[in-house]
């Protein structure tokens, strides 16, 4: 297969005003992909955009490229990555656009496609909107030209579409939630769903400025819902990051849970409820401890890249319906086609529910193994990771560990970072250990 140029492991992303992440190229991109559509479909795209001040320009550039290659725009607003990826099912477009840097700062944003299905573009169209961009952008005739129009409900459907994966039976009454949506691209919707179900909520990093997305808040920054939760004397803190599809969870007691944490307790119900439907897939990063726990109730498991494409082709692959990544995407196919935050809580509160334990209680039955992770900013196109310092930086660690462990160096695909990780029985000799790999990372990288 040919090697894609623009497009990485989630669309494309970058800094704002550099590279591909510039008025031009969102236009170019737009007419490109537009003419990709135009051969196979409805010659109609919606698009969503979380709440970063720069997607009024890329939406407006997108719209103009797609406009002169004779395609159809219907606008979201600010719309978290699943409702886009829900909303292109419904509306019968031919694609859905969403302009988000999910967990990154506000000073970087993207571009990511997905299908009619509701899913990530194959390689195929993503390498033939590749080559149409190669070839340079042009005009259809003025009555062929694309109209704009705006879908003023789409919160509301994404709203009900979200209330219809919680059972008719059951009802939030009686529990108090602290909901924290990033100032992100839920935070007109999430507190919604949960206080209509019947919850308490109090709703923080729910006022975006342009500026502030994933500041502070968010799945990627729990201090301040930590804090929230044992102040309003909470039952449990939902965080979504900035385009809500990544969930993470605080108990009652102000303790953190992960994705692979929640992503157990999800599978869990589903196999007493006897929807499981196979096996779970999880990525290179998912806690062995994660792992372990699957194997002791019977569940196979597999592991695929990090991303949650590679996590979705793996479900595909084996037939299965479950996945995630233990930084809270958490992909359910029985209910939405991508990860989808807003729906794994309340996957977890039916959980809750239907157990009548806290989440504290309902969290136990795995044991996560030690696990560090630092980042390592990489610049250069020199690859690090085929460094000999590193390689035995890799080696002498994996000896050490023995079989009680491992390591694993991966490059960010949308940050430019290298991942080092190390997961072992003992916290201080898997610190260390990561410390030591990344130290020789850092002199390598710079």
């Amino acid at each position: 297969m040919s090697q894609k140029k623009y497009f990485g492991t989630d669309g494309i992303r970058g800094k704002v005003g550099e590279g591909k992440i510039t008025p031009e190229f969102a236009m170019k991109l737009g007419y490109a992909a537009g003419k990709v559509f135009s051969k196979v479909g409805t010659n109609k795209v919606i698009i969503g955009k979380d709440t970063r001040i720069s997607g009024y320009m890329l939406e407006s550039a997108l719209e103009a490229g797609l406009s002169a290659a004779g395609i159809d725009t219907a606008f979201l607003g600010p719309m978290p990555t699943p409702a886009v990826a829900y909303l292109t099912r419904t509306f019968r477009a031919e694609a859905g656009i969403v302009i988000s840097a999910s967990h990154n700062p506000y000073y970087d944003n993207g571009i990511k496609f997905f299908s009619s299905n509701g899913t990530k573009l194959d390689d195929d169209l993503e390498l033939a909107i590749e080559a149409e961009l190669n070839k340079g952008m042009g005009c259809v005739e003025s009555k062929d030209l694309g109209k704009a129009t705006r879908i003023d409900d789409a919160a509301g459907r994404y709203i009900e579409f979200c209330k219809s994966n919680f059972p008719n039976a059951l009802s939030l009454h009686g529990l108090k939630l602290v909901v924290d949506c990033a100032h992100g691209a839920t935070y007109h919707i999430a507190p919604a769903v949960f206080s209509e179900l019947g919850a308490e909520v109090i709703s923080i990093g729910c006022s975006p400025d342009g500026l502030n997305i994933n500041d502070g808040y968010g799945a990627t920054d729990l201090a301040n819902l930590q804090k929230e939760v044992l102040a309003q004397q909470a039952d449990m803190g939902i965080a979504l990051d900035g385009d809500g599809d990544r969930l993470m969870m605080v108990d009652a007691q102000g303790s953190k849970l992960d994705g692979d944490e929640t992503l157990f307790i999800i599978v869990r119900e589903a196999l007493k409820a006897g929807k499981l439907g196979g096996g779970v897939v999880g990525t290179t990063m998912s806690n062995l401890g994660f792992e372990l726990a699957l194997k002791d109730l019977g569940i196979p498991f597999v592991r695929a890249d990090v991303g949650d494409r590679y996590v979705l082709e793996q479900l595909e692959k084996n037939d299965w319906k479950i996945g995630g990544e233990n930084s809270g995407h958490i992909i359910s196919l029985d209910h939405n086609t991508t990860g989808d935050g807003i729906v794994a809580a309340l996957l977890i509160l039916t959980a809750v529910l239907k157990s009548g334990l806290s989440l504290k209680e309902l969290r136990q039955g795995m044991t996560l193994m030690p696990q560090k992770l630092i980042n390592v900013k990489f610049k250069g196109d020199s690859d690090p990771l085929r460094n000999v310092a590193v390689l035995q930086a890799v080696a002498d660690a994996e000896v050490q560990l023995g079989e009680r462990g491992r390591v694993l160096l991966r490059k960010s695909g949308t940050e430019p970072l290298i991942r080092v990780m190390v997961e072992g029985e003992d916290d201080q000799e898997v610190s260390a250990l990561a410390q030591a790999i990344s130290d020789v990372v850092t002199r390598v990288c710079n």
